[in-house]
């Protein structure tokens, strides 16, 4: 994470009446770094920040509220609704995007393992980029090792899956993003991601369909070119058909 002496960042004032959204977004631009919704940020934000962020969003979403024409002075029920929402959007359902990714312990493939080996599925929560609505779904990931394959813990997937899926997402592009860092980390032969998920854009507004799904995958390595390998991932998916 950034520190206000670090050289590579471009001069600031310490004009107090400068959002912190715009410094940060200044330091963006500057790094010629892209800050799409799903992309993480937490290199540009330095310490104590966050919490400047949290109070800029506080006063603009009380913005929204008045917009709406809703009596947040006199209705016992919205009068805190703003603070609420800041803090869940920056310290939980957007978390990914602000803080760095969490610790991951490597050790190395001591005992040569090289059978297919599935966790999940890893319960994931995420919010579509399109209407902010929410997106709920299970996650599968098949990992075919070698003996240079990284091993990491369990719990270390679903630590790095939630990472990933706590920003805006859309599905396709969320999968990718967690295959790519999944792949990063461990190097292994073979990667298979799949995603299965509802969206309440779809069951809370527009057609209204509470039955309804999502489903994609990833295939990489021996899973993209070894179809036998390939049915058996998806065959030990509980629920899941080939």
């Amino acid at each position: 994470m950034l520190t206000k002496t670090d050289s590579n960042l471009p001069p600031e004032t310490d004009d107090a009446g400068t959002p912190m959204s715009v410094k940060i977004r200044q330091r963006l631009i500057a790094s010629r770094k892209r800050f799409n919704a799903n992309d993480n940020i937490a290199d540009f934000i330095a310490p104590g920040e966050l919490e400047l962020l949290l109070d800029e969003v506080t006063e603009k979403m009380k913005g929204v509220l008045s917009s709406l024409v809703i009596d947040t002075e006199r209705d016992h029920n919205t009068k805190s609704t703003a603070r609420r929402v800041a803090k869940m959007y920056v310290n939980e359902v957007f978390r990914g995007r602000y803080v760095q990714a969490p610790a991951i312990t490597e050790f190395p493939n001591a005992e040569h393992l090289n059978e297919l080996m599935i966790v999940g599925p890893i319960t994931v929560r995420s919010a579509c980029s399109h209407h902010l609505c929410p997106v709920i779904g299970r996650i599968w990931i098949g990992v075919m090792p070698n003996e240079r394959t990284n091993v990491i813990g369990l719990s270390k997937y679903a630590r790095v899956a939630e990472w990933i899926m706590n920003r805006p997402q859309i599905q396709e592009e969320a999968v990718v993003q967690l295959a790519d860092l999944i792949q990063e980390k461990t190097r292994p032969d073979g990667l298979a991601i799949v995603m299965e998920a509802s969206h309440f854009c779809m069951s809370w507004r527009g057609v209204k369909d509470p039955d309804s799904k999502m489903i994609n995958s990833v295939m990489r390595g021996t899973f993209l070119k070894d179809p036998n390998l390939r049915r058996e991932f998806l065959a030990l998916i509980p629920g899941r058909h080939q």
